[in-house]
C-alpha cells in the first residue's frame, strides 16, 4: 500500500470530474479513473499526497481492528468524511453467488435491506458482473446509464419510499487477493457539494477496496439471501418465522400454491402480500382494479395464452412509456422480451400477485380461456360445426368439424376443473349411437356427474386425448395406456394416467386418474389411532424384515408407504424405490421409474438394487412369483423391504402370499407385518351436525364392534363382558364429562360435496408375533390368523372405522360403505 501511495504521489494531479464537462455523459460514466499525466501547481500534489496518507491511515486502522464488524461501526463517519460522501453501502455475495445482499450500511433505512440480483440491469449488480469501477453524475439520467449497458437502470422505489434523491454514486467491486473472485460491493453515494465524484477518489476507492477484503474475508464469506418472495411478511411482523415455515410445509404436501395457502388459512391480506413483493422487488405494488380499461390498441395482438405463459401485462400505456404488470418481474426483464416487442417504449415495471394478476387477465380477456362454461365451449363448437355444414355440402368427420383451437380448450377446461375440484379421476363414458357422452369427476371416493357432451365430438373428444398421451389414435380394438403431463396458467403441473379400453356399442371409455403428487405426509397425520401407531413404529424400527401395505387402487397405500419411508430417510440409510408412477418425492432416497415398454419391470430393478447396497426397498407392487421371491430373498439377507399388495385384509394378505410360491417358513422368518386400508370420506368440519347418541344408538355401536372380534364370545355373559369393556374403553377416550357420547352427521355447505370434504384413512395391522408364524408354517386358514392376530391387539377395519365415528372424523355410512363384511 505504502508503494501504491507513493508512486501515485510522485504522479501528475487527475483533473477533477466537473473540470471535464465538455466531455460526453457516456465517456464520463465509464471512463479509466487511471491518472493521466498533465500540468498541475505544487499545491495540487501535496493535496494529492495528503488524501492517499489519509486512506492509508484509514485502511491500518481496519486492518488492526479485531473485531471487523465493531471497525466498519467505528469508521462509518471517517469513511463518508474521507470521501466527502453522503452515506456508503457494503454489499457482499450471497451463497449462491445470484445476489448481493446488505452488510454495512450507513443510508436511509429502505436500503439496508435491499437485495439485488448480480445483473447487468442495475448499478450494483453491473459493477459485481463486470469487475468494474463505476463513476456516475447522475443515476436518473437514462442515457447516461444507457452508454454504460443498454439495459442498465436505476431503481427509484426506494427513494420515492424514503423521500430522498440519489444522484452521484461511485462504485467498485471487492475482489480477493486473486483479483478473480468476489466478495461483494462498495457504495459511495452522493458528493456532499452535489458534483460528481473526482477520479482521484476512484483511485483510492480501489485501494481501499482491496484493503477492505483482506480484512473482511471472513465476514463476507457468501451470505445467506431471502428464498421467497414472502420473506418481508417475516420482517414487517405479519406472521412469525414458525407459521410461514408451517405454511409452506403444507403447500409443498398438498401441492398448492404457498400464495393460496397464506391467504386461505392464514388470513394474509392481498395488501400485505403485495407489500412484501414490493420490498422484495424494489417496484411498486400494482392491486387489482376493478375499473381498469385494457389498453386494446397495442395488445390486439396479443394472445391471452402468450400472457399467460410469458407472465407479464401492459396495463397503461402513455406516449412512449408502458406500464408492465409482472409477477416475477426480474425474470421478465431478463427475458428481454418486452423490450423486442416494444424496442422504443420506456418501460416501467409493476410487481402484483398471483391471485389479483389472474384477475387482470380475466378482466382484459373476458375470462380464463380455458375456465369459460363448459355449455359455452359446445355452443361455439357447434357454431363452426354449423358454419363447415353450411360451407360444405358434403359431410365432414366429426373430428374435422371441431375447430382444434376449441376442442383444446374444452379437454383442458375438463382436466383445470377437475384438479381445482379435487378429483381423484376423470371417468369419459360415450353413450352408443347418438346417446351423449357422460364425463363423471370421482371426488373423495364417489362419481359425480361433470357434464354431458353431444356424440357428434364423441370421435374428436377422444383424438384429442390419444394425442395427448402419444396413443395411437387409429386403434379401437384393444386396451391403451398412457400419460399426460399437464401443465397449465403456471399454476397447474400435474400428471394424469390414462387408459382407453374398448366397451360395448364400438366406443371407447377413458378414465384419467390424476396423480397426487407433492412431499409425504408426516406418520402422525395419516389419522392412525395411537394404538397402531405405537405397534406400526415398532415393526418398522427393525433392520431387516418385509413388511406390506395392502388395499384396492386408490386406498392411500402408496402414501402409507411414503410416510413410513419418511420415519425412517435419515442420513446413514440407503433407500431405494421401484415404483409405477413416482407420485411422491423425497430428499435422500433414490427412485427408479418403472418401464416395462423398455423391459424395466419390477422384477428386473429389483434384482439390480439388490447390486445397489441398499438398507431399505420399497416395491410399489408385487404382481408375480418372481418379484415375491426377490423381496423375501432381500429381507432374508438384512434388508428391510416394504411393498403392497391388492388384497382385502391383512390376514387374506398373508394367505394370498403363500398362493404366490412363498415358502411359509421364510415366509415366517421374514415378514415382520401387514398394514391393510381404506379411505372412508371425512366431514365437512364447517357444516357437520353434531347430536347427543342416545342409548339405543350406542348400543348398537357396541354390537356392530364386538361383533367383529374373532373369535366370538362363548356364551351370552362372556359377549355381555366384552361389550361392558369396550363401552368402558369409549367412556374413557371419547365421551365429555357428563359421560355422554357424540355423533356428527353430514349436512353441506359451500366448502364441501353434500357434507364431505376429504378422506380419512381406516386402518388395520397385523402385527407377525410368534404365534403368527407357527400358524403360517403350518399354512392356517384365515379365520385362524384372524383370531390369533385379534388376540394379539389387532382391531379390524370396521372396529377402526367406528373408533373414528365417535371421534366425530365420519359417519357409520361411509365406514360400512368401504369395509368387508
Amino acid at each position: 500500500m505504502a508503494n501504491n501511495v507513493t508512486h501515485l504521489a510522485s504522479a501528475a494531479p487527475v483533473p477533477d470530474a466537473d473540470q471535464s464537462a465538455d466531455r460526453s455523459t457516456a465517456r464520463v460514466a465509464s471512463a479509466s479513473v487511471t491518472g493521466q499525466a498533465s500540468a498541475s501547481k505544487p499545491d495540487g500534489r501535496h493535496s494529492r499526497l495528503s488524501f492517499f496518507n489519509k486512506v492509508l491511515a484509514f485502511t491500518q486502522q481496519i486492518r488492526t481492528a479485531t473485531d471487523a464488524d465493531q471497525a466498519m461501526l467505528a469508521v462509518t463517519q471517517q469513511l463518508c468524511n474521507l470521501f466527502e460522501c453522503e452515506w456508503f453501502a457494503l454489499q457482499a455475495v450471497s451463497d449462491d453467488h445470484a445476489f448481493l445482499v446488505p452488510r454495512y450500511n450507513n443510508g436511509p433505512a429502505t436500503t439496508k435491506e435491499l437485495t439485488v440480483p448480480i445483473a447487468e440491469h442495475n448499478v450494483a449488480g453491473y459493477v459485481a458482473a463486470q469487475r468494474r469501477l463505476l463513476c456516475i453524475r447522475d443515476v436518473y439520467n437514462d442515457a447516461e446509464l444507457s452508454a454504460i449497458a443498454p439495459a442498465l437502470r436505476f431503481t427509484r422505489a426506494p427513494d420515492l419510499r424514503a423521500g430522498q434523491r440519489t444522484r452521484q454514486m461511485l462504485v467498485a467491486p471487492l475482489l480477493d487477493a486473486s483479483g478473480i473472485h468476489l466478495l461483494g460491493v462498495l457504495q459511495l453515494v452522493n458528493h456532499r457539494s452535489g458534483r460528481p465524484f473526482r477520479s482521484i477518489a476512484g483511485e483510492a476507492l480501489k485501494e481501499l477496496c482491496a484493503a477492505l477484503a483482506v480484512v473482511l474475508r471472513q465476514r463476507l464469506k457468501p451470505a445467506p439471501v431471502a428464498r421467497s418472495h414472502y420473506d418481508f411478511l417475516i420482517t414487517d411482523g405479519v406472521l412469525s418465522t414458525s407459521e410461514f415455515e408451517r405454511a409452506s410445509r403444507a403447500a409443498s404436501a398438498a401441492g398448492r400454491d404457498l400464495e393460496r395457502v397464506l391467504l386461505d388459512d392464514y388470513q394474509v391480506t392481498l395488501p400485505a402480500l403485495g407489500a412484501a413483493l414490493a420490498r422484495f422487488y424494489c417496484l411498486p405494488y400494482e392491486p387489482f382494479k376493478a375499473n381498469r380499461i385494457k389498453p386494446g390498441a397495442v395488445l390486439k395482438n396479443i394472445k391471452r395464452e402468450f400472457v399467460e405463459h410469458n407472465g407479464w401485462l401492459l396495463i397503461e400505456h402513455d406516449a412512449d412509456v408502458m406500464v408492465i404488470l409482472a409477477t416475477a418481474p426480474e425474470q421478465v426483464r431478463h427475458s428481454r422480451m418486452v423490450n423486442n416487442l416494444f424496442p422504443k417504449a420506456r418501460l416501467m415495471f409493476r410487481v402484483t400477485t398471483e391471485l389479483e394478476f389472474r384477475r387482470t387477465v380475466d378482466q382484459f380477456f373476458g375470462g380464463l380461456a380455458d375456465s369459460g362454461s363448459v355449455g359455452d365451449l359446445l355452443s361455439g363448437m357447434n357454431a363452426q360445426a354449423d358454419e363447415a355444414r353450411q360451407a360444405d355440402a358434403l359431410a365432414q368427420a366429426s373430428t374435422a368439424l371441431v375447430d382444434d383451437n376449441e376442442l383444446v380448450k374444452l379437454v383442458n377446461k375438463i382436466i383445470v376443473d377437475a384438479y381445482r375440484q379435487g378429483a381423484s379421476d376423470i371417468h369419459i363414458e360415450p353413450g352408443r349411437g347418438n346417446d351423449k357422452t357422460l364425463i363423471r369427476f370421482r371426488k373423495d371416493g364417489a362419481l359425480e356427474p361433470y357434464i354431458e357432451i353431444p356424440a357428434s365430438y364423441r370421435n374428436a373428444l377422444l383424438a384429442r386425448i390419444k394425442i395427448m398421451c402419444h396413443l395411437d389414435t387409429s386403434e379401437h380394438r384393444k386396451p391403451q395406456d398412457g400419460k399426460i403431463r399437464f401443465y397449465k396458467e403456471g399454476q397447474i403441473d400435474i400428471e394424469l394416467r390414462v387408459v382407453t379400453i374398448p366397451s360395448s356399442g364400438g366406443v371407447e371409455d377413458v378414465v384419467m386418474r390424476i396423480l397426487a403428487t407433492g412431499a409425504p405426509t408426516p406418520l402422525e397425520q395419516l389419522d392412525v389411532l395411537p394404538h397402531n401407531l405405537r405397534r406400526l413404529k415398532q415393526a418398522i424400527s427393525n433392520p431387516h424384515g418385509l413388511f406390506f401395505v395392502c388395499g384396492p387402487t386408490g386406498s392411500g397405500k402408496t402414501t402409507t408407504l411414503h410416510s413410513v419411508l419418511r420415519e425412517l430417510n435419515t442420513l446413514d440409510t440407503k433407500i431405494w424405490t421401484a415404483e409405477d408412477p413416482v407420485e411422491i418425492t423425497q430428499k435422500g432416497m433414490r427412485q427408479v421409474q418403472i418401464n416395462r415398454k423398455a423391459g424395466l419391470d419390477f422384477a428386473t430393478v429389483m434384482r439390480s438394487l439388490l447390486r445397489a447396497d441398499p438398507d431399505i426397498i420399497m416395491i410399489g407392487e408385487m404382481r408375480d412369483k418372481e418379484s415375491v421371491s426377490i423381496c423375501l430373498e432381500a429381507s432374508l439377507t438384512g434388508h428391510l423391504v416394504f411393498a403392497t399388495l391388492h388384497t382385502n385384509s391383512a390376514a387374506e394378505s398373508i394367505v394370498r402370499l403363500l398362493d404366490m410360491g412363498m415358502d411359509p417358513f421364510n415366509c415366517a422368518d421374514a415378514l415382520l407385518g401387514v398394514l391393510a386400508q381404506r379411505l372412508a370420506r371425512r366431514l365437512c368440519a364447517h357444516c357437520r351436525k353434531a347430536s347427543v347418541a342416545t342409548k339405543l344408538e350406542m348400543d348398537a355401536l357396541v354390537v356392530e364392534y364386538c361383533a367383529q372380534i374373532r373369535p366370538l364370545p362363548p356364551s351370552l355373559e362372556h359377549a355381555e363382558a366384552t361389550q361392558a369393556q369396550v363401552r368402558q374403553r369409549w367412556s374413557e377416550q371419547y365421551a365429555d364429562s357428563t359421560g355422554q357420547f357424540t355423533l356428527h352427521h353430514p349436512v353441506g355447505c359451500t366448502q364441501c360435496n353434500h357434507g364431505y370434504k376429504g378422506r380419512i384413512g381406516l386402518h388395520e395391522l397385523m402385527i407377525v408375533t410368534e404365534q403368527l408364524k407357527r400358524l403360517l408354517q403350518e399354512r392356517a386358514r384365515v379365520s385362524e390368523l384372524l383370531a390369533a392376530a385379534m388376540n394379539d391387539g389387532m382391531r379390524t377395519l370396521k372396529m377402526d372405522g367406528i373408533e373414528k365415528v365417535l371421534a366425530g372424523a365420519t359417519d357409520m355410512q361411509q365406514v360400512r360403505a368401504v369395509c368387508i363384511q
